[in-house]
């Protein structure tokens, strides 16, 4: 009898719960009815929306009676407002008018992802940055993305900071801004010490996983990072952005702006420092930085003239911490201190220093100094409905030293002669050494689009890009001087570098349900280094390389909400400088990579849940592979490996709980292997010759590849202009060389940090923002990077790791006012 009056009630009331919910939908379009598929649809005050499927369509579910205003928007288009009263299901079709005057966007483009693209890719908008970003460099901004790890030398985010994706470093993520390559053009790895600040004047970020698009500049192994710089704002503005936190850090950041004259000029610029004493002992960073830009916009071209500049001085915190002192083991330290030759200075610092924070440089100067100028010229034109045009000139202009005390040095590795000194043939002395890089950087990148019907669009891009780099070195004094003065260079090198590539791209939709792309790049590089190096070596490396990178997917919409991709790329990339000149005695020269990536994926979408779920595998020949080593410059050495592979599983999730609470969340398991892998020991003989010990192992674990990489964000929003969050990250045990020793691994860590930021006005202040990062708020002791070497002397080897540690709790208080 309960059972059936429960029936009974849930029937009676059943017509009342689903009338009290309502849906709107419709098409978006052009005035011309041509329907304009990634439409961006929302609602004015919440925080969710909807994109347009591949017919235009759109749908906002679970809405309750009342008044709404829908806001529609596109790239190219004039965002519009409708004013709607909901009392029943809607059909509201949007016809979108072509702006005054061609959007930013265009530059970008023609290396983007997009809903039809088969293509594993997250977009980062400018407000995530925004209210993440308190003075740390953009890899901690985007390190709740899936499949990212961040380290930073200094323990806190500012100064040297490191980034990886799927376990792939730096060197093999390219990076774009507004299309033109950053990536150093001889290391290929990304320095964000030299654009600090950066993230103030960011539009938007793409990361791209796996191979990606075709692109502009070194490939892409692990992943992209595709930048778009500010866009106008549409009125003038002020704003005033400062931080104070933790280690004595202070960001002061200006922006001005003077939004768009007669909808044709707009004129920007930020001027930013940052310093911080670091965490680790001495490892304090100064860096100052602007950037300026100045646009013209037409109904059918833009013109954009950016220049922007980092100065950085950051005392070096790149020798890591010794195991021994890590775990405060003394009679560990005193060993590792006679192996090394350490003095009595070196050794009372290595004892005396704390576990977490011990630097081994004392001299007061021993810093990095680097400035970095940006020029660039952004074009972009459309011509007709059907054809657009976009090009870029750029140059880039890099000049700068590291400073290093070195005890007792021999005159010889200075090429020097011994001399007579306090009575006796000196052969050694103490020195201060600077060694120089002066850097040009120069080139063009291109795109056509053309688009002869709705359902096809092909493009063709490229770029031509020279790299001149000069590499020397001076000792400024010495003890015992010899013949040197301290201008001379002892030693000089060239690196030349010549990098051209074109691709052609098609995207063909036969039915509305499915669209196909086939994306074809040809890549060849020039690369030739000369001189001698730092060791006084003579260098004489001549490589011409030549690469097709092949790519072709396709994209299934299952309905409105959802769709699944699949892809397969092929990937090619050069051996950077170090490869060349930190080559083992013995050992090959090194050759270049290739990768085949398959992605298979699936995405939904609608008002409150976003999901994408994909699968991988990335199969390498000859992939250049870290051995966990470093040099005594902190050159991480890397050899090839015939075989190995990386695949996993990624989840990227967020869901609006209600109108308070948000949750975001990925996780990234993977699996990292090298097939067949040699492993070489340096054995020191007694004659000062030198012999390699090897041995190998099988489908052994590629370094610094965590098999499980997970993040997830609670946001609660109570009231209006309030927000909290607590985020967390888990990150999985990493090797720090590839013979899967558990004596030389990173453990794994969990790392959970809290945000709140509070937005609110007074008069005559358009926003006032109150924003408070706590990381690390359970104080967890973690390092998220390191280092080995092992050498061997009579047939006994030892074995030096040395690691990375991250600070404990710390904060950062900003206060941002908006005029």
């Amino acid at each position: 009898m309960k059972k059936l009056l429960t029936i009974a009630l849930a029937m009676l009331l059943l017509p009342v719960l689903t009338k009290a919910q309502f849906t709107i939908s419709g098409v978006v379009s052009e005035t011309n009815h041509q329907a304009l598929p990634g439409a961006t649809i929302r609602l004015k005050g919440k925080s969710f929306g909807v994109t347009a499927n591949g017919q235009g369509k759109y749908q906002l579910k679970n809405l309750k009676a009342g008044s709404y205003t829908l806001l529609v928007s596109f790239i190219g288009y004039q965002t519009t407002e409708k004013n709607l009263e909901l009392k029943s299901d809607m059909l509201e079709n949007i016809g979108l008018k072509p702006a005054a005057f061609l959007a930013d966007e265009v530059i970008v483009t023609a290396t983007r992802a997009n809903d039809k693209s088969a293509t594993t890719y997250k977009n980062i908008s400018k407000a995530e940055i925004q209210e993440n970003n308190f003075g740390q460099d953009l890899p901690f901004i985007l390190n709740n993305t899936p499949g990212v790890v961040v380290t930073s030398d200094a323990g806190a985010g500012v100064g040297y900071t490191g980034i990886r994706i799927r376990g792939s470093d730096a060197s093999r993520i390219n990076v774009t801004i507004n299309g033109i390559p950053y990536n150093d053009s001889e290391s290929q790895g990304i320095f964000w010490v030299n654009m600090p600040d950066f993230a103030s004047s960011i539009e938007n970020v793409q990361i791209q996983r796996g191979v990606g698009t075709s692109t502009n500049g070194a490939g892409a192994f692990g992943g992209s990072l595709n930048i778009q710089t500010s866009a106008p704002s549409e009125v003038a503005y002020t704003e005033l952005n400062n931080t104070y936190g933790s280690f004595n850090t202070l960001k002061n950041t200006v922006k001005l702006g003077t939004g768009l004259i007669d909808n044709k000029w707009s004129f920007d610029g930020r001027l930013s420092r940052i310093i911080s004493d670091g965490f680790i002992d001495r490892a304090a960073s100064n860096l100052k930085s602007y950037y300026l830009s100045g646009a013209y916009y037409g109904k059918n071209e833009l013109l954009r003239l950016n220049v922007f500049s980092g100065i950085e001085k950051t005392y070096q915190a790149w020798d890591g911490i010794p195991e021994a002192r890590l775990k405060g083991d003394v009679q560990g330290m005193l060993d590792f201190s006679n192996r090394q030759g350490f003095n009595e200075i070196q050794k009372q610092n290595l004892l005396n220093s704390g576990n977490r924070t011990y630097n081994s440089f004392t001299y007061k100067d021993q810093t990095d100094n680097y400035a970095q100028n940006h020029y660039q010229a952004l074009y972009a034109k459309q011509i007709n409905e059907q054809f657009s045009f976009n090009a870029a000139l750029h140059y880039t202009d890099g000049k700068g030293y590291f400073e290093e005390f070195k005890f007792d040095q021999k005159l010889s590795k200075y090429g020097l002669p011994p001399m007579n000194a306090d009575g006796a043939l000196q052969k050694r002395t103490d020195l201060i050494r600077r060694r120089w890089l002066d850097n040009d950087f120069y080139g063009a990148t291109y795109a056509f689009s053309y688009k002869p019907q709705a359902n096809l669009n092909f493009t063709l891009g490229g770029a031509y890009n020279e790299y001149r780099g000069k590499h020397f070195g001076e000792v400024i004094w010495a003890k015992y001087p010899s013949t040197s003065n301290n201008t001379d260079h002892y030693y000089d090198g060239k690196g030349n570098k010549n990098d051209f590539n074109t691709f052609g791209k098609v995207s063909y939709s036969p039915i509305d349900q499915l669209s196909l792309f086939a994306d074809l790049q040809y890549r060849t590089v020039d690369y030739k280094i000369t001189g001698k190096d730092k060791n006084l070596r003579e260098l004489d490396f001549n490589n011409t390389y030549h690469f097709f990178n092949p790519k072709v997917g396709a994209t299934y919409f299952l309905n409105e909400k959802s769709n699944v991709y699949t892809s397969f790329s092929v990937a090619n990339k050069e051996p950077n400088r170090d490869d060349f000149t930190n080559l083992k005695v013995g050992l090959p020269s090194p050759k270049s990579e290739r990768l085949h990536d398959l992605e298979v994926g699936y995405r939904y979408k609608e008002n409150r849940l976003n999901l994408g779920l994909n699968a991988y595998g990335m199969f390498y020949k000859d992939q250049l592979i870290f051995t966990g080593e470093i040099n005594e410059f902190a050159d991480a050495y890397r050899q090839n490996v015939d075989k190995s592979y990386r695949t996993g599983v990624e989840l990227d999730a967020s869901y609006i709980l209600s109108s308070k609470f948000a949750i975001n969340a990925n996780a990234a398991f993977s699996r990292n292997k090298i097939q067949n892998y040699i492993n070489y020991v340096t054995q020191y003989e007694d004659d000062g010759s030198e012999t390699l010990i090897t041995s190998n192992y099988k489908n052994t674990d590629i370094s610094f590849s965590p098999k499980s990489v997970i993040a997830g964000e609670l946001v609660y929003k109570p009231f209006k202009g309030f927000a909290a969050a607590l985020q967390s990250k888990f990150v999985g045990k990493q090797y720090l060389d590839n013979t899967q020793n558990e004596s030389r691994k990173l453990d794994a860590y969990w790392v959970n940090n809290a945000r709140i930021g509070y937005d609110f006005q007074l008069k005559g202040i358009k926003n006032i923002n109150i924003g408070l990062l706590v990381n690390n708020i359970f104080n967890e002791k973690y390092e998220s990077n390191g280092y080995t070497y092992s050498s061997a002397y009579q047939g006994n080897i030892t074995t030096e790791n040395f690691y990375y540690a991250q600070a404990g709790t710390n904060f950062l208080l900003s206060l941002n006012f908006k005029f």
